[in-house]
């Protein structure tokens, strides 16, 4: 199959083809990042502090190997894309035997587990980076206008969202060891589904009157673009007031909350499934307002409806799962439109079919970044303010909601300032941020 043609379309088969991919990947996303350090710290005792420095150090790894791992997805794609296929078949292995060797390490003892757990985050974030931005860079490849590329992006954050419920359901209701099998069992669907999606039409020695950089330079060569450095400013400051929150959002329900563990799937799972059922809702706002506007209003609406959790306490689930699905309503704009926007921006400066590899690296960066600060900072320093897992101290637990709730409100509120300044108050037609 070739790239989808007519403007603004994708049917639905294609667009499930290519974004079935997203489920896994996302699917191994919150063991990742959410339950992995909860994991760590309560059924191996491991201390915040070594837990955070561990996360830190992978983190800043599996962030600073982004954009060289851009460089090689384009190098890829310049061979052809059963090269990018085959290489991503191989990354696949490795995540699903890395995600394996963290959840059930065969070490005891806090240097051991410290140092195992450090050593195979390295394989698996490297694994997984490869994937992803190989992936999102096909998406990015397949062109089209704002309408297609919102739709390109929405389907692979859709099947996301569903390998995000079913990986908030399936450890509590199956066990660790059933979701590690449903992962393998979708990202091997996933790798099939991309095998048949279809395929980018220009390739970068197809692509006529288009500047061809030195091959040492086009890793660097996203921060030439003025409208990438805006754009990638808005989505780091949006960016760590979601990592923080995510970091945190376990230890807050099981002492802030004190509700039972058979009530977290209800939480993330309202986020989620809201959050998936909002993306068409905002599309059809896209039309009206377009992409950076109908951003901006996204975030606003996540301050509206997140800023209440500092109020919350012990027996109040039911106003928490409230929260965590209007949470979520606001969650499909940070889905489906950043992505979008950076496919306009590199359509735009005409490194369409050659360069979407280092954009993407340096925008997995970003996302990498914000992660590596949100655990490496915020677990350390709610430990030296008085936060222990499972404390009831009061100072302790105040400490926690500050932490979860008002610091991202305003840091999302410095976000989207940000986005109307940087890109929504510029010219509506702004070429910096339309397909020419």
């Amino acid at each position: 199959m070739t790239a989808p043609g007519a403007p603004g379309t994708l049917p639905a088969r294609q667009g499930l083809a290519y974004g079935l991919l997203g489920l896994p990947l996302a699917f191994v996303a919150l063991p990742l990042y959410v339950l992995l350090p909860n994991h760590y710290a309560r059924a191996y005792g491991m201390p915040l502090a070594t837990l955070g420095a561990v996360l830190l150090a992978a983190r800043l790894f599996d962030a600073a190997t982004d954009p060289l791992l851009g460089r090689l997805s384009d190098r890829l794609f310049g061979r052809s894309t059963r090269t990018v296929l085959g290489v991503g078949a191989g990354s696949a292995v490795v995540l699903a035997l890395g995600m394996w060797a963290l959840f059930f390490p065969p070490v005891q003892g806090e240097q051991a587990l410290a140092w195992w757990a450090l050593l195979c985050l390295l394989a698996t974030y490297l694994a997984y980076s490869q994937l992803s931005i190989a992936h999102q860079s096909w998406g990015a490849r397949l062109g089209g206008d704002e309408a297609l590329r919102s739709r390109i992006v929405a389907w692979r954050e859709g099947a996301a969202l569903v390998g995000v419920v079913l990986a908030s359901l399936l450890p509590t209701l199956l066990g660790l060891p059933a979701m590690l099998g449903v992962f393998a069992a979708t990202l091997v669907l996933g790798w099939w589904a991309w095998a048949c999606a279809p395929r980018p039409a220009a390739q970068g020695a197809d692509m006529h009157g288009v500047y061809h950089p030195a091959q040492h330079a086009s890793l660097w060569r996203p921060w030439g673009r003025p409208a990438f450095r805006r754009l990638l400013a808005v989505f780091m400051l949006n960016g760590i007031a979601s990592a923080i929150p995510a970091t945190l959002v376990l230890f807050f329900v099981q002492d802030r909350l004190q509700a039972p563990a058979t009530q977290e799937p209800l939480f993330l799972g309202a986020y989620f499934v809201c959050a998936a059922l909002s993306i068409p809702l905002w599309l059809r706002a896209v039309g009206r307002f377009g992409l950076a506007r109908t951003w901006l209003m996204g975030m606003l609406l996540a301050v509206a409806v997140f800023a209440w959790t500092a109020l919350l306490g012990s027996g109040d689930a039911l106003a928490f799962a409230v929260v965590c699905a209007l949470s979520g309503v606001a969650l499909g704009t940070d889905l489906a439109l950043p992505s979008a926007l950076l496919a306009g921006v590199i359509a735009y400066e005409g490194d369409s079919g050659q360069h979407e590899g280092a954009y993407f690296g340096w925008w997995n960066f970003a996302t990498k970044l914000n992660l590596a600060l949100a655990a490496g900072l915020a677990l350390p320093l709610l430990a030296l303010l008085g936060y222990t897992p499972g404390t009831r101290s009061e100072a302790g637990l105040q400490t926690l909601s500050l932490a979860y709730a008002v610091l991202p409100c305003l840091l999302k509120l410095a976000a989207a300032a940000a986005l109307y300044l940087l890109v929504v108050r510029r010219t509506p037609g702004s070429a910096a941020f339309q397909a020419p």
